[in-house]
């Protein structure tokens, strides 16, 4: 297998030459010149929902009802908030307490193509900041404190501002330090322990996507109490150890979880932390000025890290200037603030962003905004060219090539296997397959360096070009068949992940063209009029 990059790529005379001056085909395009099919294949233009990228779910466990749309539009992913007390009580309770628990909450992920991201906190909401007790006939609520059982809950100094969500400390308390919870000597080691349980319960678990670390703070947000003292606290001018922030938690934290995670994605919650360790972002503030150097400049200062670690997190509309608006819908139709929004994650690499939960997709102005931000999140393949001979063997070795860009914003940041197969050509049912060696997606880098003016990267993507040699199982029958690559999730081994091209069949695969097997094929071209679209395909799934 051969991988080059190429920024003006020339395949010579094994590609056609239909897509001239380096652009896309407008439309598809499967031509033989005796020996070889070359393909050119047109970019589908709308958004697209995607497995591991884009818009993120949050629902209220037990609360909220889940609409018969859903899957949404372009909901792939689905933020769970698990209480630390559900899924250990006591330092004794196994793994399998938190595998139970993670079944119930996340039953019926699989058939709708939807991935988990986790985290993990003890306190919803300080009873200083305005917190409620969680409903008592209600397992699921996740308001209120979920302490472990046999871990004492804190007792300190804060009140709540009369008429107020903030937060205030008496004179005479000004050093008074927290007891138990968070600050409770014996609460590292039962966080090491936690951690290690859940990296047995979710490193190998298909149905998660990234996880959130979480623990600390209100949400699980890193706040309140803070992991350092690089900005002020919320609540008052000057930290003091002990009751604003827990000296020593960022290493306990960043050891544990970069011991208990070696497959999935760790995301941390403020850019500025846990420098020393190789994780990703989740910043629940985009676009809100209030946390712009918390944010966005302290993302932008850690360099390329986002090549290898997702970045995240939610647009929060209840606070700061964004306050103004009732709803995600109107944050997102001020052209100014959408404009920023684009612009933040064009420039931080933005893989997925919450707060559509409640959103309304039936209404024609939020549809037309949510797919100008959905299109602009996370990974985005586009498919140009590809050749292949017009007649392969069984048992022979066969060349492929193909040309790929992610004109998306993120990496994919697993390497799924890429696969080629051959479809029938009444039923388009699968005949055979093989996964293309050593191509990593995980590699197909976006652009760099957003210009607003031009909306395009400075440096853009790389095309990238695959030429690969599978061999045809000597079992397949002669006769003619449709060539087609598909992404495969590792979790049932189907495509699950789609590129952004109009030649797509229901099911997941791209075809590519006609292929004889022991004989030549001498009319390679499909109809465009037989392409399935991409956004109605509701079928693909990874339940096995």
């Amino acid at each position: 297998m051969q991988i080059r990059h190429l920024l003006c790529p020339l395949l010579g005379a094994l590609i056609c030459a239909a897509c001239g001056d380096g652009q896309r085909p407008a439309t598809y395009s499967a031509k033989s010149d005796g020996q070889n099919v070359h393909v050119s294949m047109a970019e589908y233009e709308p958004a697209l929902r995607n497995p591991l990228k884009g818009f993120r779910e949050y629902f209220m466990i037990g609360t909220d009802t889940r609409r018969p749309e859903y899957p949404y539009p372009y909901g792939s992913l689905i933020k769970e908030y698990m209480p630390w007390n559900m899924l250990e009580n006591v330092a004794s309770d196994g793994v399998e307490k938190i595998v139970a628990y993670s079944n119930h909450r996340w039953e019926g992920v699989e058939e709708q193509n939807v991935k988990v991201i986790p985290r993990v906190f003890i306190v919803w909401l300080e009873p200083w900041h305005g917190g409620w007790a969680k409903d008592p006939d209600n397992p699921d609520d996740l308001n209120g404190w979920h302490w472990p059982s046999d871990l004492p809950g804190e007792t300190g100094p804060y009140k709540q501002i009369p008429g107020s969500v903030g937060a205030y400390v008496e004179s005479q308390d000004s050093l008074t330090v927290i007891q138990g919870g968070y600050f409770d000597p014996s609460f590292p080691d039962r966080v090491r322990k936690l951690v290690r349980k859940l990296g047995e319960a979710w490193d190998n678990d298909p149905r998660v996507a990234y996880v959130e670390m979480g623990i600390i703070g209100e949400w699980g947000e890193h706040h309140d109490p803070d992991l350092s003292t690089v900005f002020p606290p919320h609540d008052e001018p000057k930290h003091v150890a002990g009751r604003t922030w827990i000296p020593g938690m960022e290493k306990v934290l960043g050891d544990a979880f970069s011991e208990a995670f070696h497959n999935k994605k760790v995301m941390v919650r403020y850019a500025y932390e846990f420098k020393e360790y190789d994780f990703g972002i989740y910043w629940d503030s985009w676009a809100q000025p209030q946390e712009i150097d918390r944010g966005y400049h302290a993302m932008r200062a850690r360099g390329d890290y986002w090549r290898t670690q997702p970045v995240g997190g939610e647009i929060t509309w209840n606070w700061g200037d964004l306050g103004k608006y009732p709803g995600f819908e109107e944050v997102v139709a001020d052209d100014t603030t959408r404009r920023i929004v684009i612009e933040q994650i064009r420039n931080l690499h933005c893989n997925h962003l919450g707060g559509i939960t409640w959103a309304d997709f039936n209404d024609p102005q939020f549809a037309r905004n949510a797919a100008e931000l959905q299109k602009a999140m996370g990974y985005r393949f586009v498919l140009s060219k590809a050749s292949y001979p017009c007649r392969i063997d069984p048992g022979q070795a066969f060349q492929l090539e193909f040309e790929v860009q992610n004109t998306g914003s993120s990496p994919f940041y697993y390497d799924w296997p890429v696969e080629v197969a051959l479809l029938d050509v009444q039923t388009r049912e699968k005949v055979w397959g093989t996964v293309l060696d050593n191509v990593q997606i995980s590699q197909w880098m976006p652009g760099d360096d957003w210009d607003m003016d031009l909306e395009a990267y400075r440096t853009p993507a790389e095309t990238v070009r695959i030429e690969s040699h599978p061999s045809l199982d000597a079992s397949i029958p002669t006769g003619r068949y449709i060539l087609a690559l598909g992404i495969l999730d590792p979790g049932c081994g189907r495509p699950t992940v789609r590129f952004a091209n109009t030649n797509y069949y229901n099911g997941g695969y791209h075809p590519l063209g006609y292929v004889g097997v022991g004989i030549q094929e001498q009319q390679p071209a499909l109809d465009p009029k037989d392409f399935d679209d991409l956004q109605g395909d509701t079928s693909l799934n990874y339940k096995h």
